[in-house]
């Protein structure tokens, strides 16, 4: 199978033509939540980045197995080395078990990605869950003499890892600069031979709540730890695409290439794909700025920064609105702008229904449908650029506007194949649909039925010569906020909204 997708590697710093290790497979791991707290925006962006190259992989063709994993342990504050475990603190403060908050908080982000139209992932495992396989790789880089104990501690041994490797590959951090900023970190003073050392197992203090039995101390893995284990039990030694946000990129992804190297004495990845941020006023939208908005806040529109609630699928296409390599700032305006993109596309394709067919095309609409379906493939095969589909969607609502106004005319296989590519992209693809807000659902499709109902009264009361009642409903519907109009191909009507 030969791939015209290009994406762009993180780790080259260059876009590159997507060829996986074993074709038609595809192997990609995303990192998923910490689940301590509700999802806001800023978890929304990578769920529906990586859900957009998830079901755009399976639509050319790959079997794709995509695992995301849920972090219910060892993340702790700041994502250092030292202070309290974000699942811990939040149970303690709620007088809860941490696996409550962690259960309580993964239910809640799934409920949250289901109305972002966010398809599961081929396999979701849980830190908690796969604790022997962590040891197992702390052990291996312990063997090869990359890591070592201190205080019932094992930490990452940067310095004699870069003797033989190169850390900060990832990010372009030299090993000095790494250092220099370590020291202005005094976690870990006395364990740590280096202070940008990071831990792959933690003693567990006597007040920290979640520990398991180890060869080295009752304690718990190091953050970094989970990805790389769990990535290689369902993936394999080598595999295609590791995902997330750019916030990721250091320390998080570098230590987990690291700890690949050092364990197995090769890479993981072969690509590494980041979204970028989205910003509040220029800041990095997240629980440790306290300056989030939550998914349920948007939906509510209960939130002081926000004039009104916002639909998920008018969230969806704000995110996908903007290249997911680019940075998103937050604004009313945006989601407002958003919001009637999204509604103009879900107009435009049940007005699909009401074009009427004629024997043949007008130049334009024939070259707007017959180039329409390879233009959107080559934004996607493009590193994924999502604004120029919607472009491209957006011209062929134009020309569904003016089908539908009778300034146009399209044959019965083209109007078939505007169809199917507008379908295809917009909901196959973009994962867009027709939610509560929308104008595709089941009661705007019985809106439509009711009106064409009354304009067929109308029709009837014209054809008795019946002016006054044909008057009526004409103006009823006018003051309703219908406008009707009468063509020689028939009648056709729109709502102003």
């Amino acid at each position: 199978m030969e791939s015209k997708l290009v994406i762009y590697n993180t780790l080259t710093r260059q876009k590159e033509r997507f060829e996986p290790l074993h074709a038609p497979n595809v192997g990609m791991y995303v990192c998923g939540p910490t689940v301590y707290g509700d999802p806001h925006l800023g978890h929304a962006r990578p769920a529906i980045t990586f859900d957009l190259v998830f079901r755009y992989l399976k639509h050319l063709g790959y079997k794709v197995r995509y695992v995301r994993n849920i972090t219910d342990v060892g993340h702790l504050e700041h994502d250092a080395d030292e202070g309290e475990d974000k699942i811990a603190k939040k149970a303690r403060l709620e007088q809860l078990e941490p696996m409550e908050i962690a259960q309580y908080y993964t239910n809640r982000y799934h409920q949250y990605m289901d109305m972002l139209n966010v398809l599961r992932p081929s396999i979701e495992p849980h830190a908690t869950g796969h604790i022997i396989e962590q040891q197992q790789l702390v052990q291996q880089i312990l063997d090869n003499g990359f890591a070592y104990e201190s205080n019932g501690s094992i930490y990452f041994d940067i310095e004699a890892y870069n003797k033989q490797y190169k850390y900060g590959i990832l990010s372009g951090r030299s090993l000095e600069n790494i250092k220099d900023a370590s020291r202005d970190n005094l976690d870990g003073v006395g364990e740590k031979r280096n202070q940008a050392d990071f831990a792959l197992w933690k003693k567990a203090q006597p007040e920290h709540i979640m520990r398991w039995p180890s060869p080295w101390s009752d304690g718990f893995p190091g953050w970094h730890c989970e990805c790389t284990a769990m990535g290689r039990k369902y993936l394999g030694e080598e595999f295609d695409i590791h995902g997330g946000g750019m916030d990721l990129i250091f320390p998080h992804h570098e230590c987990e290439i690291a700890q690949a190297q050092a364990s197995m004495g090769h890479p993981a990845v072969k690509y590494w794909m980041h979204n970028n941020m989205l910003t509040i006023n220029g800041q990095k939208m997240g629980k440790s700025y306290n300056n989030f908005i939550t998914l349920e806040q948007f939906f509510t529109g209960n939130h002081p920064l926000l004039e009104k609630a916002y639909s998920p699928m008018t969230i969806r296409f704000f995110v996908l609105s903007a290249h997911y390599r680019g940075t998103v700032d937050f604004s009313n305006e945006a989601l407002q702008a958003a919001e009637k993109g999204y509604e103009k596309l879900m107009n435009a394709i049940v007005d699909i229904e009401r074009i009427a067919i004629s024997s043949q095309c007008d130049a334009e609409t024939e070259k707007v449908v017959k180039n329409l379906r390879q233009k959107c493939y080559d934004a996607m095969n493009d590193d994924l650029a999502t604004p120029q589909v919607i472009s491209n969607l957006f011209e062929a609502c134009t020309t569904i506007n003016k089908l539908v106004d009778h300034k146009a005319t399209i044959c019965a296989d083209c109007l078939k194949e505007l169809k199917e590519v507008m379908n295809l992209f917009a909901f196959d693809i973009l994962g867009l649909k027709a939610d509560s807000a929308g104008s595709n659902d089941a009661r705007e499709e019985a809106f439509g039925k009711v009106v064409d109902m009354v304009l067929d009264l109308r029709a009837k009361a014209k054809a008795n010569k019946d002016w006054a009642t044909s008057d009526q409903i004409r103006d009823e519907l006018a003051a309703a906020g219908f406008e009707v109009k009468d063509t020689k191909d028939g009648v056709t009507w729109k709502l102003n909204k």
